[in-house]
């Protein structure tokens, strides 16, 4: 039987409510939310909110319309990113970052219209006080992951967000390996905006994401059309969502991701994080003792996610990771999406195997792979 151990790419498997509900948003109310009067677009249209709704719930935000749909966590950073700055301007992230934060912010530096800092970790965790003396008159934006994508290591988004708040700066938490795998409290946090997506953590379809748009804060759009409200103006809606939610939504997927939510509350969020951190906690120590086994991180506790990266001495982390597919198990092997992370590590030339649990993975499962990996050295 498989054992699926990629869930920081996407979960797997959905719960079969989620499944349910794209279908039943497919066939019951298969219909374009809030440009119509008949009864198929308003069953969407109420769909569309309620998620909206939840979503807003499972972040802590107060005000669901602070909450856009996007089409995924990269579709949110961009708007993010590309929203909030100007030419001139100063950001200030971090070596850890996902190439979804990096790349832009490369692309407009490239282009000349920002320059930009990276904070070096101080090993596995940026140092707030590290990020306050990147910053410059000109900071306009700070952004960080809330756990990096290759370790799982948590940053210290509330100490940075709070920072960037006494400072007068904007702050963006990626939120790509926490939400929904850990309770999450955007006003607590104090975070100008936070990029999610659905089909990690929050066990909905793949097209599904987000961006928590903190209130007051409008940004420039990145993408312009129709939204069924002040259809008669050539000019985007001022007034958010609709401003930043152009074009047709992707209304059954939204209708899983709303189904997926529900199963992650009823589970319930802090019971999902303890019982991930004790199955990264279990697989840590069943491969700390193999002496080929070159683990990235310390024994994981509460500053880490379920995430867990590792090498096998004199192996590529990709024939690593195809050993391991033929045997039935599913994990990364590579760069993940975040070399800078990986040249920190010292893995930049053969990347590292990434496993990362779920709330479906189990004990026996991490014994399973422990003793593949022991049979494949």
């Amino acid at each position: 039987m498989e054992i699926y151990l990629d869930n920081a790419a996407t979960s797997h498997p959905k719960p079969a409510c989620t499944l349910r509900a794209v279908q039943d948003a497919m066939t019951r109310f298969n219909a374009n939310p809030g440009r119509a009067g008949h009864a198929r677009s308003l069953a969407a249209g109420r769909l569309v909110l309620e998620a909206r709704e939840t979503l807003a719930r499972a972040l802590g935000a107060r005000d669901p319309f602070c909450v856009v749909h996007a089409f995924n966590c990269t579709d949110a950073l961009n708007l993010a990113i590309k929203g909030c700055l100007k030419r001139g301007d100063h950001v200030v992230s971090t070596m850890l970052e996902h190439n979804s934060v990096l790349r832009v912010l490369m692309e407009k530096q490239k282009r000349g219209e920002i320059a930009v800092t990276l904070v070096r970790p101080r090993g596995y965790f940026v140092d707030a006080r590290d990020v306050q003396r990147a910053l410059r008159p000109n900071t306009r934006l700070i952004a960080v992951t809330h756990a990096s994508n290759v370790t799982g290591a948590v940053q210290p988004v509330e100490e940075i967000c709070q920072l960037a708040r006494r400072k007068g700066i904007l702050s963006l938490v990626d939120g790509a390996q926490r939400l929904g795998g850990a309770p999450v409290d955007v006003s607590a946090m104090g975070c100008s905006l936070y990029a999610f997506p659905g089909h990690k953590s929050l066990l909905g379809p793949t097209g599904t994401g987000g961006l928590y748009i903190e209130p007051g804060l409008a940004l420039d759009t990145v993408r312009e059309g129709g939204t069924g409200s002040s259809s008669d103006s050539m000019l985007q809606p001022k007034d958010p969502p609709e401003r930043y939610e152009a074009g047709t939504l992707n209304t059954p997927a939204i209708a899983g991701l709303h189904a997926g939510i529900a199963a992650v509350r009823a589970a319930g969020v802090q019971e999902i994080a303890a019982r991930e951190l004790a199955l990264t906690r279990y697989l840590y120590q069943l491969l700390a003792v193999q002496p080929h086994v070159e683990l990235y991180a310390g024994k994981p506790d509460e500053r880490f996610a379920g995430i867990l990266a590792f090498n096998v001495k004199g192996r590529h982390s990709n024939e690593v990771a195809d050993s391991l597919d033929q045997a039935g198990v599913c994990v990364r092997g590579g760069l993940h999406c975040a070399p800078l992370a990986h040249k920190k590590l010292g893995t930049l030339e053969r990347g590292a195997v990434r496993v990362s649990v779920g709330m479906f993975n189990t004990r026996r499962q991490m014994e399973k792979l422990a003793y593949l990996i022991k049979k494949i050295i």
